[in-house]
């Protein structure tokens, strides 16, 4: 990511949400990798769920994200400088900073909402969107890519299928934590330690809201990623375990039904219970932080 490079903000239900076309999102992922950056970038997608969590009042509001814009407040809306696990801070590991974080536009209502503030159509930019191009850019420029989350059996699939639809892709590992692993801050930094050990270069970590975003200001610097995507179901999606909704349901935003027919039991509580009220949040805690500015339009020298 370009230190001097300033892009539009807003705030979203509560929560500071940046703002990006589809390729510049995924050229600032990329040439954070490439860096050399001065630190790790985390990367994670704003919609109702989000906001139920990190969002005004929410339960993880306090979660101390510092962000990548220059401009921005560290932290925003304000927060603890206490760890997850109740400790003094971030598990950095030797010569690590702390994880500085874009947050994406993802979820219909929060995508008419930035347009409706900026006067400017922003596309949705959710994290099983962006997996493809991203893994396409990370196989072409041999980027080492690991992921962590998902079910042992989910993740033996998704090997297989990527060493057959990608196989110069560079993968330095498919790891499984449990949810005892992840109660416990020795087993991550073990679970961080395996990710430094293989060179991971762009982790993709996969343990749903609010478990993954806290999991990377916790440990993600010791992981050694310069990347780490916070991008939930994508190892579920990738590896053909659960079925995208077809485009024209994403079009019209009801994904979220699709996805809610498909896994009632697990989702009926975000959708039907958390999400009204986020609704209502996104509606009246929602402003402009950094406007968008249109580029001036170029002229002919000489022209009268």
């Amino acid at each position: 990511m370009k230190p001097s490079a300033v892009w539009p903000r807003v705030l979203l239900g509560g929560t500071p949400v940046d703002l990006f076309d589809d390729d510049v999102a995924i050229d600032t992922i990329i040439d954070h990798v490439r860096g050399p950056q001065p630190w790790p970038l985390g990367v994670m997608s704003a919609n109702l769920d989000h906001i139920h969590h990190f969002g005004h009042h929410g339960p993880s509001a306090r979660v101390p994200f510092l962000w990548a814009h220059p401009d921005a407040g560290e932290p925003f809306p304000g927060g603890s400088r206490t760890g997850v696990h109740g400790d003094t801070g971030p598990d950095r590991g030797e010569g690590a900073t702390a994880v500085r974080w874009l947050n994406l536009l993802d979820g219909a209502p929060l995508v008419r909402q930035a347009s409706h503030l900026t006067g400017h159509p922003w596309p949705r930019l959710a994290g099983s969107d962006l997996i493809g191009p991203l893994l396409d850019r990370a196989e072409a420029e041999r980027i080492r890519v690991g992921f962590l989350g998902g079910m042992p059996e989910v993740l033996t699939t998704l090997a297989r299928r990527l060493a057959e639809e990608r196989p110069d892709l560079p993968v330095t590992g498919l790891w499984s934590p449990d949810r005892a692993d992840l109660d416990d801050p020795t087993r991550c930094r073990a679970w961080a330690r395996r990710a430094r050990d293989a060179g991971t270069e762009l982790l993709v970590v996969g343990l749903g809201k609010p478990r993954q975003e806290r999991w990377i200001v916790e440990h993600g610097p010791a992981t050694g990623a310069s990347v780490l995507l916070a991008f939930g179901a994508v190892v579920d999606f990738l590896a053909g375990a659960v079925q995208r909704a077809p485009e024209a349901v994403r079009d019209h935003g009801m994904e979220w039904a699709w996805r809610l027919a498909l896994e009632p039991r697990r989702l009926a509580r975000r959708y039907l219970v958390d999400g009204p009220p986020a609704f209502t949040v996104l509606a009246r805690r929602s402003f402009v932080l950094m406007p968008w500015t249109p580029e001036p339009v170029p002229t002919t020298a000489g022209r009268s």
